[in-house]
């Protein structure tokens, strides 16, 4: 036994310093721009479905999936079998815009799942591999079809890294975007949260087209998340939705939906537009229609397609490894009704997580729409609470009234929800941050995760929060600025 010992112990302290030693190399030599690896210090070396197993042994449920990229988990048997179909065929692997059998296929597929209304005039533009490129591409085309130059965004927008993504998202810093407020209850900026609170948002936006001196000229197009995610994971109430497709419809203003994140099911339908009914202009998708590799479309109306030859393009835009494997994932999502698993968990999960908000002040919020999930974490001491905002009883963006539901917002909390996440990382648990300031926990796991997943991961959240709340009172919270570092974004 103790021979057996000795062995075990030994290759545990070898695979902790490859661990180690990736790590040390990985903080030498890459830019200071990386993110996660800041947060989760892991190093994978395997994965199936919702588990991760690191170079030190250690196996995490994975509850960030890619930033939502991974809509059935890593390594899904269909998918890695559609890969190898291709790899094995001889068929070439990257043919820029060109035809093949493996591309007809994904469109097929693809366009199956698009909303009614949609697809019977749809055309897609498949441009660089990222949903930047796609945001990209969504406002270069509305750009040009209308001959207008104005965009209409949202405040805690997120829709990329590249220049004009930048512009029309949350953190923009040299405006070039009207900006709209985007409906909340927890932190309305009007002060009421609820149906009045998105009412007022709406009545903003058409006072600002309608006004001839709003300094807001009739714009090329308005980009809106159906959910928004790095925001805090913030669901747009589905008659707001409606009245934002009535207000750019009556103006001839494209609505350009951003699906990133949002698309494959993972919100409980298999767009999050088609909880509203509304039927976009302009679809812009990437992340899970990939399959895991990297692949981003622009879907749009034909009335649209005015581009001339070449107007648009990207030289990975023919991946056709990514191609297979996403038609293997948007047939499985679509084939197995993973979409309405998703609503059923996740409305669960959400009831769950309502109880750490009845239980801990310091859990000011619980929010999401299917398998998209966030608990604001604040600080409950603070004197300065922001705008009081009550969600309306049933409403789907907030859990089920209890105790506590109509709280008043204090401050968001990032080092307690920096700390949860490590408490998490502890327990075997991934999680992401996102939020204003940093503060929200969000959960991002995969459409196949198993109700016993599902219990673990609440089990482990649910210590985490507690654990990381008793050592803050306990030590204390000293001084604190709400204006947290930023998140890890996708």
């Amino acid at each position: 036994m103790a021979v057996t010992e000795s062995v075990a112990e030994g290759a545990h302290a070898e695979e902790r310093a490859v661990h180690e030693g990736i790590l040390r190399r990985q903080s030498a030599r890459e830019s200071a721009a990386r993110t996660y690896a800041r947060a989760l210090p892991i190093v994978p070396v395997r994965a199936r479905g919702m588990t991760i197993e690191g170079a030190d042994g250690r196996r995490y449920l994975d509850c960030l999936s890619g930033a939502g990229t991974l809509a059935l988990g890593h390594n899904h048997p269909v998918v890695l079998e559609a890969i190898r179909r291709v790899l094995d065929s001889g068929a070439p692997l990257s043919v820029l815009d060109l035809a093949t059998p493996v591309k007809d296929a994904f469109i097929t597929e693809l366009f199956r799942t698009l909303p009614a209304g949609l697809a019977d005039r749809a055309r897609v533009q498949f441009c660089g591999p990222a949903g930047t490129d796609a945001v990209e591409a969504a406002l270069k085309l509305v750009r040009t079809a209308t001959g207008r130059t104005g965009m209409l965004a949202f405040t805690g927008a997120y829709h990329g890294m590249t220049a004009g993504a930048m512009a029309a998202s949350g953190g923009a810093g040299d405006v070039q975007v009207a900006r709209l407020p985007y409906p909340q209850d927890y932190r309305c900026p009007f002060g009421v949260g609820g149906p009045r609170g998105a009412e007022l948002g709406a009545r903003l936006t058409e006072s600002l087209l309608d006004d001839p001196k709003s300094g807001v000229p009739l714009p090329a197009g308005m980009i809106v998340e159906p959910v928004q995610g790095e925001g805090g994971v913030l669901p747009a109430p589905d008659g707001w939705m409606r009245r934002m497709r009535e207000i750019t419809a009556e103006r001839s203003v494209p609505l350009i939906a951003d699906e990133i994140q949002t698309g494959v099911g993972r919100t409980g339908a298999f767009w999050a537009v088609e909880h509203s009914g509304v039927v976009p202009d302009v679809m812009v998708m990437s992340k899970a229609i990939g399959g895991s590799l990297p692949l981003a479309v622009v879907v749009y109306r034909d009335d649209l397609d005015v581009w001339q030859p070449g107007a648009h393009a990207g030289t990975f835009r023919g991946n056709q490894l990514a191609m297979a494997a996403g038609t293997a994932t948007l047939a499985h999502v679509r084939e197995n009704a993973l979409a309405e698993r998703a609503a059923a968990l996740g409305s669960r999960m959400l009831s769950q997580l309502s109880r750490l908000r009845d239980a801990f002040p310091c859990v000011g919020d619980v929010r999401g729409r299917g398998l998209m999930l966030g608990i604001e974490l604040v600080d409950p001491e603070s004197e300065t609470p922001g705008p009081a905002g009550a969600a309306s009883a049933g409403d789907h963006r907030r859990a089920a009234d209890g105790p506590g539901s109509d709280r008043t917002p204090h401050r968001a909390d990032p080092q307690l929800a920096a700390a949860v996440q490590r408490e998490c990382l502890d327990r075997g648990l991934i999680v992401e941050l996102g939020g204003r300031h940093a503060g929200v926990v969000r959960l991002l796991p995969p459409l196949t995760i198993s109700d016993e997943q599902a219990e673990a991961v609440m089990d482990r959240l649910a210590d985490a929060v507690a654990v990381a709340a008793r050592r803050q009172q306990h030590h204390g919270r000293g001084h604190r600025h709400p204006d947290g570092p930023g998140p890890g974004n996708g």
